[in-house]
């Protein structure tokens, strides 16, 4: 007895995307752990998923490749725009660490925040709110690199206004020969950004879905409400917003690297993000399941080892 044995009927019938199959997202997260990292025909020759022992380390390696990427773009004397996200937090803090530990000056960079809390307009929060997410950027990245940090001109946010420029800034940037890095954390609805499973069903093929640059006043899936009530609201889901402006596939998949992060352990032997983890390697790129297109670029997914299971019943 489960999920697909007692679903017809239930309250959870057309709750999920429509286009997601659970049979193949259960085979997915049947596979042993120890397989985790088999290489898959789909993905990118340059694609590794890497295993970290625990949160210190996913923190810490993380940050390494987000200033690594920094370095090397300065080093070479090419622009660096870097889409990110707000969350995973803490690799930022290792980031600006090494940075000023290398002495390394970002004017060089572009940063480009991939997603915003709106309303059904797209207005996004003041930027001074504390769960915005430009207060975030500024408080983890932008601030605590000090002399060294992007500047100011060169740090773009999703509100209404800025983000339909997106597309236009991203491309002008590497027809100057900039490289562009995807930052990314995976929902627990396989979201990236807030790009979410749910707008395929409004597209009529994967070319289509692939052309769209961003939303505003997205509508988020009821799960991805509750991720966010449980990873940055303290359980309280009456301060989640359900809309946000998002980027789109066109952005992040034009990416020359991604660099991707799943944290998503609780404690108490439980956590979120295993499924969401095996499905984005095994499931092969759909548009149903947005991260599943992640494996297909080159660059690193970083993951805590728990995650990869066994993802089996446990009373805790």
């Amino acid at each position: 007895m489960n999920f697909i044995d007692t679903l017809k009927g239930s309250m959870l019938e057309g709750f999920y995307p429509s286009g997601w199959d659970m049979e193949k997202i259960d085979e997915c997260c049947a596979n042993p752990p120890e397989r985790i990292n088999d290489r898959q025909a789909h993905w990118n020759r340059e694609f590794t998923p890497v295993s970290c022992e625990n949160i210190y380390d996913f923190d810490m390696m993380l940050g390494h490749e987000i200033a690594l990427e920094i370095k090397k773009s300065r080093d070479e004397g090419r622009k660096l725009a870097m889409i990110l996200p707000v969350g995973p937090m803490g690799m930022y803090r290792w980031a600006v660490y090494f940075l000023k530990e290398w002495n390394v000056e970002c004017s060089h960079v572009y940063g480009f925040n991939m997603d915003e809390w709106s309303d059904g307009e797209g207005n996004t929060l003041d930027s001074g709110d504390p769960a915005a997410f430009q207060n975030a950027m500024l408080e983890a990245f932008y601030g605590p690199l000090g002399r060294l940090t992007v500047p100011s001109q060169q740090r773009n946010f999703a509100t209404k206004l800025n983000l339909t420029a997106y597309p236009e800034k991203i491309s002008g940037l590497k027809a100057e020969g900039a490289k562009l890095v995807t930052v990314f954390g995976i929902g627990r609805m396989c979201h990236i950004a807030f790009w979410e499973p749910h707008f395929a069903a409004e597209f009529k093929s994967v070319e289509e879905w692939k052309k769209q640059t961003h939303r505003l006043g997205a509508k988020l899936h009821p799960l991805t409400i509750e991720q966010n009530a449980i990873t940055s609201f303290k359980s309280r889901t009456t301060l989640v917003p359900c809309r946000a402006n998002t980027i789109g596939p066109a952005l992040f998949l034009q990416s020359d690297k991604i660099i991707g992060g799943c944290d998503g352990a609780l404690g108490r032997g439980m956590q979120w993000q295993g499924m969401s983890l095996w499905v984005t390697l095994r499931y092969g790129p759909d548009m149903w399941i947005p991260s599943s297109f992640m494996p297909t670029k080159p660059g690193k997914l970083f993951y805590l080892k728990e995650l990869k299971g066994p993802l089996t019943a446990e009373c805790n």
